[in-house]
């Protein structure tokens, strides 16, 4: 499965702890991360993840592509709600697309642990079946074209 971190700086200590609890499950995954949370997340671990940009310099959006094109499956997302960000649109954006795609958001502790233990039980196996489903309608399109 396709995984995506993102902290805001305020919860990045938080990210890194729950990366470093999770780690022996996450590494069976591809992850991925807006900068410095992926940064911080592999000098605590020993888990590789593809960084892009910070995210108010784009990583948000990066990811947002990715769900878009349905490659991602899961988003870690610990939000700081206390604190205005000034990229906010594209965390909003973020957000939508995620409930656009039906891709599993956790923005607190709670539920990304939730999330991953559901991962551990095999509850996603349907975002194989969506993921074959989007094959099968692309192969369409480009038949038609």
């Amino acid at each position: 499965m396709n995984i995506a971190f993102i902290a805001h700086d305020e919860k990045k200590d938080e990210i890194v702890q729950f990366a470093t609890a999770y780690e022996d499950l996450l590494k069976e995954h591809n992850l991925f991360s807006t900068g410095t949370t992926g940064t911080r997340i592999m000098e605590a671990t020993s888990l590789k993840l593809h960084k892009y940009q910070s995210g108010p310099l784009g990583g948000d959006q990066q990811i947002g592509a990715m769900i878009a094109e349905n490659k991602m499956d899961c988003v870690i997302f610990f939000k700081d709600p206390l604190t205005a960000q000034p990229h906010e649109p594209d965390i909003s954006a973020l957000i939508r697309l995620c409930d656009v795609y039906s891709i599993p958001l956790a923005t607190n502790i709670a539920t990304a642990e939730i999330l991953l233990r559901g991962m551990q039980r095999g509850d996603f196996e349907w975002r194989e079946l969506i993921k074959e489903k989007k094959k099968e309608d692309d192969s369409d399109e480009q038949e038609k074209a």
